[in-house]
């Protein structure tokens, strides 16, 4: 059994709502059957992360436009890509990412990706997200930490990544005492080289970890010489599978 947070489980538990955030797929391009799959009417989708190239790019994408359009006009939250770069990135430059991000594709929310989640940090990431909501009013913020941060950050934000890794880790991760004060709608999982026979299980632990946005693929951050992928930017091999067990979720 993996070692799981140690509070109890409660009623509520199993009525957790758990949906799909997509954090980082292939562009449009290069990638036109997955992103319209992510269209199709019913899958349970938080929200999609639009990354055109580390960011909004230098001008508008005609693909990223077409793909971020069909998924808005389906009723699907779009978010643009923030590179925080663990907090060094100048500020100045992540107001014009986060206006090309509104005045091209009409984001509806960020992902703040490479967030720090440090006490010192704290203030420079709450000046970022003051301005994203000062352009865009009441936007939906994501701090991808891929870890828990210091208690503070929930304060400020929609939804905190706190864990992105391997299903290795994840099968033995433990959730943070102080996430217990929140909804499960606030954390957000992504777990990569899940097979396909521990999808359930990887399910009940995002359940019990309290994580109502979840993405589980089976791919892996290897590639066959050894060499780093990113396994975010494929569509997993057990999507189908995937989406129904989420769509119908899972007995306790």
């Amino acid at each position: 059994m993996p070692h799981l947070t140690t509070a109890p489980e409660s009623p509520a538990d199993t009525a957790v709502r758990t949906a799909i955030g997509v954090p980082d797929y292939a562009h449009p391009l290069t990638a036109p059957a997955q992103w319209a799959e992510l269209a199709r009417p019913g899958t349970p989708l938080d929200w999609v992360v639009l990354n055109v190239a580390a960011g909004p790019g230098t001008r508008p994408d005609p693909h990223c436009l077409e793909a971020a359009g069909r998924l808005r006009d389906g009723g699907v939250r779009v978010l643009g890509h923030l590179d925080l770069a663990h907090g060094i990135r100048p500020f100045a430059d992540l107001v014009s990412d986060a206006h090309r991000h509104l005045d091209w594709y009409r984001v509806d929310g960020f992902l703040l990706e490479r967030c720090p989640g440090d006490r010192a940090a704290l203030p420079g990431v709450r000046r970022v997200i003051t301005m994203l909501r000062a352009l865009a009013g009441d936007t939906h913020v994501v701090l991808g930490h891929g870890e828990h941060p210091c208690p503070g950050y929930a304060e400020n934000a929609d939804q905190l990544v706190t864990f992105r890794g391997s299903w290795a880790d994840y099968r033995w991760s433990q959730a943070a005492e102080w996430t217990a004060d929140h909804p499960a709608d606030r954390f957000c999982h992504f777990v990569h080289g899940v097979p396909r026979g521990h999808l359930e299980e990887a399910l009940r632990i995002a359940r019990w970890q309290g994580a109502g946005t979840i993405y589980f693929t089976d791919r892996t951050d290897r590639t066959e010489r050894g060499g780093r992928a990113n396994p975010w930017e494929t569509v997993p091999g057990h999507w189908d599978e995937f989406v129904s067990r989420v769509g119908t979720g899972v007995s306790e």
